[in-house]
């Protein structure tokens, strides 16, 4: 089986712009950091804010299982879930991670690896 790393490493990344074009918006209302990564721009989250459709969960602690699955991939999950749900109603769901646990790619588990 290949490590994190390894997967890590095999993926083709897609352009943000092409991410956020699924979600109607375009390349004005990020702020980008190189190809792959952006922030939606603070004009972007007023207009938005403005929008009564949205629903907003979050994941903010679990007990992870023996396995390692904890808040990353609850969150993965639900999302990949919502979106087979609304699929039917031309809608999606929008997964916003601050960061996954670094500490499986340096082999570690644990509270305190990140």
């Amino acid at each position: 089986m290949k490590s994190d790393i390894e997967i890590a490493q095999a993926a083709t990344l897609k352009p943000i712009a092409k991410v956020v074009a699924k979600l109607h918006l375009t390349s004005d209302n990020l702020v980008p950091y190189g190809h792959h990564i952006a922030k939606l721009s603070a004009n972007t989250i007023q207009m938005l804010q403005t929008k009564s459709d949205g629903k907003l969960i979050l994941v903010t602690a679990i007990s992870p299982t023996p396995a390692g699955e904890g808040k990353t991939t609850t969150t993965i999950g639900l999302a990949d879930a919502l979106n087979i749900v609304l699929a039917n109603k031309n809608q999606q769901a929008m997964v916003c991670m601050r960061e996954p646990s670094l500490g499986p790619v340096f082999g570690m588990k644990g509270g305190a690896t990140g």
